[in-house]
């Protein structure tokens, strides 16, 4: 990054950050949050198009789902954030106003149909109405005889019925039962008003449905809110000298921009300067990675960028996170299903086509790393196709597959680690290097003599593994620390043992990537089991099968794939970024810009 600092007449402050977000290269300092009630207005405004954007997306009454005639509104921009977000408040409120109708009307409509007018004939002449509900094995037509029951609805379970009580007499009980409650609206008169309402919410529906057709001007308006905020917010950062008469203010830019830069600012009436940036200037970090890292980008998002000037760790980490979620996955099937759906996306919807070509790779890895164990679609790839027993040796049993998980675990972290020597060596020199090199060796010679123990045999020769043992202990306790004297660099060695119980920690937390591939594949192969039984089911035996098979299989992807991303992540974060050094915290690179310069 290059460092420009800049010294502009308050009066043409306006006009050269204009002409910056023109540009759009240039990262002006600057809050990225809102920082008085001006920029909150400004940055709630630009939420509540993106929300509005959102809600008709997502609604299920838009242009693609809808079963009305789509109708748009030819609202002016600067007054559609209004009519949409009230078309969309009253279809809630028509919503709640439906949902209470239907339940007043079944309450209604279970008494029969009755005329209002009729209870205030009857309450002119004296008389009052009693309503009871009963069971109908409760009901006794002896009550009929007794007292002027009028029968109002009659089922299989309930008798619902009225009686008659001079008015002076309704606070005296006319039957030992409890009194239920009579509707104030009858069923026709609710049903007329359902109508209504169902109508009114078809046009609702058919509005809402013609605002897909508006999204361009909804996010072209919520970018010209954003383009404000955020020369509001660089106007708010600048320092002002001279009874504010002149503004200082500083930015960033990529170096690759720096001639087409300097014209741009030469052509300018602000005075600046331009210096290479360091780290103490806390500039912004824009990554630059090949394609394949590329795509693995946004799952470093998720962590935290780079400090400026620090190693960016995803060139590294994306090969690992690929082969993992494969192993997690645990299903060539499945991986070739993920690979299927990726080019589908990738070609359909160019928008996402980043995330398709991750999921492409993903895909890939998911076919890479099962191939070790043969599992495709729950079941031995040696069982469906017959292989001579020389190649059947090849595959691994899940013993294997465990100890595979491990292996990789340690050629995880040993590779985390040198990379880490590599980089400090470049950077500070070969003696803060030294340390993770003497981890590097004792872990190499740690694993050779477990593995030799188990298996009855030397696998490392004494003359090669003592060695290296030595070496790296002295190396651990000798440059651990590597600053001040012997004793205490000694001292700071000898502490830093300690971390052998993280080293031992972090290679079993790779146990997991057995456990979720085993998973996987005695899922798929419980759903072949459970789908292969309905074959013989008369008629439509096959039919089940193929059911079960695609929706069982179906379910057993999606809840692999969860567990295939998440836990790979874990092993990225705690245990690579871990023994790789990694500390980040660094921001992102923002460059002020109008919306016709994004791409």
């Amino acid at each position: 990054m290059t460092k420009y600092s800049f010294i502009v007449l308050s009066q043409e402050l306006d006009s050269f950050l204009n002409k910056v977000q023109e540009l759009g290269m240039v990262d002006i300092t600057r809050s990225d949050r809102a920082i008085d009630d001006a920029s909150r207005e400004q940055f709630n405004t630009a939420r509540r198009f993106r929300e509005a954007v959102r809600n008709i997306q997502k609604a299920p009454e838009n242009a693609e789902k809808s079963t009305v005639t789509p109708v748009t509104p030819t609202t002016p921009n600067h007054e559609l954030l209004s009519y949409v977000e009230g078309l969309f408040q009253e279809q809630l409120e028509q919503k709640e106003i439906y949902k209470n109708l239907q339940r007043e009307y079944a309450d209604s409509a279970a008494w029969g149909e009755f005329n209002p007018e009729d209870l205030e004939r009857l309450q002119r002449l004296g008389f009052g109405l009693k309503f009871y509900c009963v069971a109908a094995k409760r009901y006794n037509p002896a009550w009929e005889e007794t007292w002027p029951i009028q029968i109002l609805a009659k089922s299989d379970s309930q008798v619902r019925f009225a009686v008659a009580v001079p008015s002076d007499q309704m606070d005296e009980a006319a039957l030992p039962l409890s009194e239920a409650h009579f509707p104030d609206t009858p069923a026709s008169v609710l049903a007329a008003r359902l109508q209504a309402t169902e109508a009114r919410m078809g046009e609702l529906s058919s509005l809402i449905a013609g605002l897909t057709q508006r999204i361009p001007d909804l996010e072209a308006e919520a970018a010209i809110h954003q383009e404000e905020l955020d020369r509001y917010l660089a106007q708010a950062a600048v320092l002002r000298e001279g009874e504010d008469a002149i503004c200082v203010l500083e930015g960033f830019a990529p170096t690759e921009n720096d001639a087409a830069l300097k014209a741009f600012f030469d052509g300018t009436d602000a005075y600046y300067e331009q210096e290479a940036a360091c780290a103490e200037d806390n500039p912004p970090v824009k990554l630059k990675n090949n394609f394949f890292s590329r795509l693995f980008e946004p799952i470093g998002d998720l962590y935290m960028l780079p400090n400026y000037g620090e190693l960016d760790v995803t060139p590294y980490f994306a090969p690992f996170y690929m082969l993992f979620f494969g192993l997690c996955l645990g299903d060539m099937g499945y991986g070739l299903v993920m690979m299927l759906a990726g080019g589908l996306i990738s070609w359909k919807v160019p928008s996402f086509r980043g995330y398709a070509n991750l999921v492409i790779l993903l895909g890939l890895g998911a076919i890479l790393m099962p191939v070790l164990s043969g599992t495709f679609f729950g079941a031995k790839i040696y069982d469906i196709i017959e292989f001579p027993q020389n190649i059947r040796e090849f595959f691994f049993s899940d013993l294997k597959m465990f100890w595979f998980a491990i292996i990789f675990g340690i050629f995880h972290i040993i590779a985390a680690r040198l990379i880490n020597v590599i980089y400090l060596t470049k950077t500070k020199g070969l003696k803060y290097g030294l340390a993770n090199l003497g981890w590097i060796l004792v872990i190499i010679w740690c694993t050779f003599a477990y593995a030799g123990s188990q298996m009855g045999q030397t696998l490392l020769p004494a003359t090669i593994g003592t060695p290296m043992a030595l070496i790296g202990l002295a190396l651990i306790l000798f440059f651990s620390k590597t600053e001040g004297n012997i004793i205490s660099r000694l001292f700071g060695g000898v502490t830093a043992l300690y971390d052998i119980t993280g080293v031992f920690g972090d290679v079993l937390s790779y146990i997991r990537l057995f456990g979720l591939g085993t998973a996987g594949g005695i899922l798929g192969l419980v759903v072949n089991s459970i789908a292969l039984q309905m074959t013989g089911i008369p008629y439509i035996g096959w039919g089940l099968t193929i059911i079960v098979l695609i929706i069982g299989h179906i379910a057993v992807l999606g809840l692999s794939c969860l567990g295939a991303f998440v836990h790979p992540l874990r092993l990225t974060f705690v245990e690579f970024y871990k023994n790789v050094g990694f500390e980040g915290g660094g921001r992102a690179y923002r460059p002020l810009k109008k919306e016709q310069n994004k791409q």
